[in-house]
């Protein structure tokens, strides 16, 4: 038997949960350094995985499947594809930045009413959440990603909820009444949506007899799999409201602000960066590879939430006076943009749509981390209670620019190469919704300039007169973040090699082929 690597590259963070909570509770720096280690033997695993992808190759690559619950039918069934593989790579790059980022972020805290929780669970729980969503990128089996589906939401409720941000306007209690609401709300909601996938889960295996996605597709090839249409479309439903409370998507939106208001800034990169990309994956690989009639019956409805996603988070991002809670706005209109690619159902929209969830992980990290750097030194999410950073603090300044011009998608910045893909996507087959999300490029800029503008320049504030620039920690995260964003809009082709070969088996299933321009013949 070959050896397991997609399973050692989801165990090898799970192995380090288990052993960064067991460190000595005195030993704090040492859970912070195993837990560091751990990610970057996850990243080294990772980059194996990547490396080892032929993406001429087979669909679904180092696959493993072992039996698991054999009464009910259910397998330990891996593999991964273009698309698994590159947001793989996303979240094995990520977590050590966000272990780095997160250093300091539950230091023991003495305050009138409470003790911040320990160190060692709070790296555990990321490194937890980690294995969980890897092995969501690579699981065939319906039930098996169901159940990471939904487990993933424990540990990220002990983030959100245990290990809020300490700059919070307010007393003690009140900060912790916030951070349990915030935490039950994203619970709630994700709970919701998980229950009724469940039930979508078991109508499927009544019907097709199996939860595996390759005995699907080989049933689907061969015409011994009949599925009424009224039952592909319900199942279709019962699916993609579950990914659509993940992404988020309009009107099922509403947890994320204060989950990403309330969560630290590294918790925060891994909500909208990490959990919520399983959300949109899941899309593509389930319910377009499922349901291929239900998706194209849906898309005009699908087509319609995602603009109003991309126009109604772009224009909430621009009233904020929270730079936490205007980025998590932002990153609902850049939800809505990765949706619009995958339901126009091109292959340059969905091409487009799996770049941007690459890059717009790596980019709302180099943002959010840098704002996270800055909050904590200035004590406050307020935009008001900033002005003239740049003067004071000129690298914290310039890194925060870079992130912000990335998430406007400036050319040159890998978010700009996706975000156009995108867009000659959708144009070419929905030329109304084409024109209409353009308008969230506009947005973008002026939500992300006036940010800019409000804490970074002007006169210096007597608050951040003597703020301190960027530390050699904090460099060590944002430099290299700034480095792969522009690595990447300049030479996308890294990804682009293994993402389109996955993206012409989705269009296959779905039976769709890229509208033929009108060329009007010469007299």
């Amino acid at each position: 038997m070959s050896f397991p690597l997609l399973t050692a590259t989801a165990a090898l963070p799970a192995i380090g949960a288990i052993a960064t909570a067991a460190v000595p509770a005195a030993r704090r720096t040492a859970a912070k350094w195993l837990a560091l280690l751990f990610s970057l033997g996850t990243l080294v695993l990772a980059a194996v995985v990547f490396l080892r992808f032929e993406p001429g190759g087979d669909r679904y690559q180092l696959s493993e499947s072992r039996a698991w619950i054999a009464d009910f039918g259910v397998r330990y069934e891996l593999g991964v594809d273009g698309i698994g593989v590159a947001l793989l790579g996303l979240t094995a790059l990520l977590i050590p930045f966000v272990i780095v980022a997160a250093w300091h972020d539950a230091d023991p805290l003495e305050t009138k009413s409470t003790r911040w929780r320990p160190t060692q669970g709070f790296f555990a729980l990321i490194l937890m959440v980690e294995a969980m969503v890897i092995l969501s990128f690579v699981a065939t089996d319906v039930f098996l990603f169901y159940i990471l589906f939904e487990a993933m939401l424990i540990p990220m409720y002990f983030l959100i909820g245990g290990f809020g941000d300490r700059a919070h306007a307010g007393s003690d209690e009140s900060a912790a009444t916030q951070r349990s609401y915030a935490a039950v709300k994203f619970l709630l909601y994700n709970l919701a949506g998980g229950l009724i996938m469940l039930a979508a889960v078991i109508g499927l295996y009544v019907v097709a007899g199996s939860f595996s996605l390759l005995e699907i597709a080989e049933a689907r090839a061969n015409g011994s799999l009949e599925m009424a249409t009224s039952t592909e479309r319900w199942l279709f439903l019962g699916f993609f409201f579950a990914f659509a409370v993940k992404a988020p998507l309009w009107p099922l939106h509403t947890w994320l602000p204060n989950a990403m208001g309330e969560a630290t800034a590294p918790v925060a990169v891994l909500i909208t960066a990490i959990v919520d990309k399983v959300g949109t994956f899941a899309m593509l690989r389930f319910c377009l590879g499922l349901f291929p009639e239900a998706s194209k019956w849906a898309t005009p409805v699908v087509i319609t939430l995602a603009l109003i996603s991309i126009v109604y988070g772009a224009l909430l991002a621009v009233g904020q006076r929270d730079i936490k809670r205007l980025i998590a706005y932002a990153s609902i209109s850049h939800f809505g943009f990765i949706i619009l690619g995958i339901f126009a159902m091109t292959s340059q929209g969905q091409s487009g749509a799996t770049l941007y969830m690459v890059n717009h992980g790596i980019s709302t990290a180099a943002l959010l981390l840098v704002a996270g750097f800055l909050i904590t030194r200035r004590g406050s999410r307020l935009i008001a209670d900033y002005g003239g950073v740049q003067k004071v603090a000129p690298v914290l300044a310039g890194t925060f620019l870079i992130g912000g011009l990335a998430t406007l998608s400036l050319p040159g910045l890998a978010p700009f190469v996706s975000e156009f893909l995108v867009l000659v996507g959708t144009f070419s087959a929905y030329p109304v919704a084409g024109i209409i999300a353009t308008s969230g490029i506009v947005l973008a800029a002026l939500y992300v300039l006036v940010l800019y503008q409000r804490t970074m320049t002007g006169p210096v504030q007597e608050s951040v007169r003597s703020m301190p620039d960027l530390r050699a920690r904090e460099l060590a995260v944002a430099v290299p973040l700034i480095a792969v964003l522009i690595f990447l809009g300049v030479f996308p082709k890294p990804l682009t090699e293994v993402v389109n070969p996955a993206v012409e088996h989705t269009m296959s299933d779905v039976q769709k082929k890229d509208p033929q321009p009108e060329v009007e013949a010469a007299k």
